[in-house]
C-alpha cells in the first residue's frame, strides 16, 4: 500500500507526515477538563473512593482498638513468627515486619491480600502451562551444550539453570549479535528490517507513544499488514494512563494490525498492578529479533529531550536464537487464546555463521524464580577481572548487594554507571542509599553527566555480557515480566566494552564520602532514608 493510498483509505483515522510516518488521530483535546472527564479521570476517582472507603472502615474500627489491644499484640507476635519462618528474601521480610509492627491490623490485612495475589492465580496457571508447551518446541542441541561446557564449565552451569528451573531456555550457536549503543542506532537498523518482512512482525513493548519514532514504524506496519504480513502489537496497560487512548487497539485493527493490551488498568484495587509487561521484543519472520532498553517513543532516540540526553542500548539477533524471542512473545500473546507455538517455532531459518553462544531468556514474576537476578549474581560470582554495568536504577536486595560487594572485595573491578539526571527522584534517592556501602567495599560508581542512562548492560571479564530490559531494582527483579540476552564469545563484546568506556568518559566519579554521594541535597537524603525500609513494597 502506498502512502497516498493509505492516506486516502484512512483519511479520518491517520495523519501522514513529511518524514513518512503516520499517527492515529485522537478524538477530543488534552487538558485538565479532558483529563477529569476521560476514562483516566473516572478510574482515578473510583480508585480514590475505594481507598477512602477502606480508610473510613479502619477509622471506624479504631474506636474499638483500645479494647482489643491485647488481641492486637497477639496478632502482631503471631505475624512476626510467621514472617520469620517464611521462605522469602530478608530484604522483603524486614519491611513487612516493620509494617505489621507499626500498623498491626492494616499490615496483616495488606500482607494477606498481597500473599493471596487475588486475580492472578489463573494467570499464573496459564503461564506455567504455556511455559511447559514452549519447552517442547525449544529443544536443546546437545552438541551446542557440550561445546559450551568445553569452552567454559561455569557458563555451562548457568545455561543448565536457564534450561531447567530458569524457564526452559536453550543455548544457541551460530546466532549473529549486533550491539547498538543508542536508541538512534537501533531505530536506524530497525526500519529496513521491518521493510524486509514477508511473513510476520511481532512487537511487544512496555511503552508506545505517538511521535516520530512510532509514526515511522507504524507507517511500515500498516503497509505490511495491507500486503498480507501478519502484524501483531502488544503493549502494557499503563500506556492507557500515560501515552495512548483506551481505544488504540481498535484503531490499529482498522489498519489491519492485530493488537493486545497486557493487564489494562481497571477502576478496582487489585494486586495485578504489581505485575507489568516490561519486555521489549520485536521479531521479523523469526529470523531477526531486537531487544534492549529502547521503547517506542521519541525520548529514546533523543528526538525530544526529557532528562537531558538519553543513553540506551539494544541488540539485534539473527539466526536460531531468535526462536526463543518468538516463543516469549507468543507466550504473552496466547494468555487468552490458543497458542501457536508449532506454527511459528518449527519453521526453517536461513543458516547463520557466527562465533560464540547466546541464550535469550525471559523472567516471569509468577513462577517463583528470580531469573534476571540469578543471572546477574552468577556473572558477579564468576568474574575474575571486571564487571561493568550500566543501569538506570539501583534499588538492591541483600543478595545482589552482597554479590556486588563481594566481587569487589575479591579484587574484581566492579564499576556501575548510573544517571546524572534521574527520571524519578524517589528512585534516585533510593539508589544513593546504596552508594556508601558499595563504595566502602571497593565498588566504583559513576554518574553520567549529560543525562539519563536507561541501558541495562552488564559485561563480565570482556567475555560474557547481558543486554536486555532488566534493571537493578525490586520492580524489575521481582514484579515485572522481563527479557534479556546472555552472550559469550560473540563478536560484539568488544563493542559493548567500548561503549561502557565511552560512556564512562562523560561521567562524574562518585567518591566514598557523604558530600560526594548526596552533593548537599539534604531533602533527597531524607527521602532516601525514609523510603529505604519500604523499598521492596513500592
Amino acid at each position: 500500500m502506498s502512502k497516498e493510498t493509505l492516506q486516502h483509505t484512512m483519511r479520518s483515522k491517520v495523519r501522514v507526515f513529511e518524514d513518512g510516518g503516520i499517527r492515529l488521530l485522537r478524538k477530543g483535546q488534552k487538558g485538565l477538563i479532558h483529563a477529569i472527564f476521560s476514562r483516566f479521570g473516572l478510574v482515578l476517582v473510583l480508585l480514590v473512593l475505594q481507598f477512602g472507603a477502606l480508610f473510613s472502615l479502619m477509622r471506624w474500627f479504631s474506636d474499638l482498638l483500645p479494647h482489643y489491644l491485647g488481641g492486637t499484640l497477639l496478632v502482631t507476635a503471631v505475624m512476626m513468627v510467621y514472617l520469620l519462618n517464611q521462605d522469602m528474601n530478608n530484604s522483603v521480610r524486614i519491611p513487612w515486619l516493620v509494617v505489621t509492627a507499626l500498623a498491626p491490623v492494616l499490615g496483616v490485612l495488606l500482607f494477606c491480600y498481597t500473599k493471596e495475589d487475588v486475580g492472578h492465580r489463573m494467570l499464573k496457571k496459564r503461564l506455567l502451562e504455556l511455559e511447559g508447551q514452549t519447552r517442547s518446541q525449544l529443544p536443546q542441541n546437545k552438541k551446542t551444550g557440550k561445546a559450551l561446557d568445553a569452552d567454559c564449565p561455569g557458563a555451562a552451569s548457568l545455561a543448565q539453570y536457564l534450561r531447567g528451573r530458569g524457564g526452559g531456555f536453550p543455548v544457541y550457536e551460530n546466532t549473529q549479535v549486533t550491539y547498538f549503543p543508542s536508541g538512534e542506532a537501533k531505530f536506524a537498523a530497525l526500519l529496513p528490517q521491518l521493510e524486509s518482512a514477508t511473513q510476520y512482525i511481532f512487537l511487544e513493548y512496555f511503552i508506545i507513544d505517538e511521535g516520530l519514532m512510532w509514526g515511522r514504524i507504524l507507517e511500515i506496519l500498516a503497509r505490511k499488514a495491507a500486503q498480507g504480513v501478519d502484524v501483531r502489537v502488544m503493549y502494557d496497560g499503563t500506556c492507557e494512563f500515560s501515552t495512548l487512548p483506551r481505544d488504540y487497539p481498535r484503531r490499529l485493527e482498522a489498519l489491519g494490525i492485530r493488537c493486545k493490551v497486557f493487564a489494562p488498568v481497571t477502576p478496582f484495587v487489585s494486586t495485578h498492578y504489581n505485575y507489568r509487561d516490561h519486555r521489549k521484543i520485536l521479531v521479523v519472520d523469526g529470523r531477526v529479533g531486537f531487544t534492549g532498553g529502547v521503547n517506542l517513543a521519541d525520548e529514546y532516540i533523543n528526538h525530544v529531550e526529557k532528562y537531558g540526553r538519553w543513553k540506551d542500548a539494544a541488540v539485534m539477533l539473527e539466526g536460531e536464537g531468535v526462536r526463543t524471542m518468538t516463543a516469549l512473545f507468543l507466550q504473552m500473546w496466547s494468555i487468552q487464546r490458543e497458542p501457536e507455538f508449532a506454527q511459528f517455532l518449527t519453521r526453517p531459518l536461513p543458516e547463520t555463521q557466527a562465533n560464540g553462544f547466546v541464550i535469550p531468556y525471559g523472567d516471569c514474576p509468577l513462577d517463583g524464580e528470580r531469573v534476571g537476578e540469578m543471572v546477574y549474581i552468577d556473572l558477579l560470582n564468576r568474574a575474575r577481572h571486571s564487571v561493568h554495568i550500566i543501569t538506570p536504577y539501583l534499588i538492591l536486595d541483600g543478595e545482589l548487594e552482597t554479590a556486588l560487594r563481594f566481587a569487589a572485595e575479591r579484587g574484581v573491578d566492579v564499576h556501575l554507571i548510573l544517571p546524572g539526571k534521574p527520571d524519578k527522584w524517589f528512585a534516585y534517592a533510593l539508589a544513593k542509599t546504596h552508594y556508601l556501602p558499595l563504595l566502602s567495599s571497593g565498588v566504583k560508581i559513576s554518574e553520567w553527566v549529560p543525562g539519563f542512562t536507561h541501558a541495562k548492560v552488564m559485561i563480565m571479564d570482556g567475555q560474557e555480557a547481558v543486554v536486555g530490559t532488566i534493571n537493578l531494582d525490586y520492580r524489575s527483579l521481582y514484579h515485572h515480566f522481563e527479557n534479556a540476552v546472555w552472550m559469550r564469545g560473540v563478536d560484539c563484546l568488544p563493542r559493548i566494552e567500548a561503549d561502557f568506556q565511552d560512556t564512562l568518559a562523560q561521567c562524574r566519579t562518585v567518591e566514598p564520602t557523604r558530600q560526594s554521594v548526596w552533593q548537599g541535597k539534604k531533602l533527597l537524603h531524607l527521602v532516601g532514608m525514609v523510603l529505604k525500609f519500604i523499598a521492596p513494597l513500592i
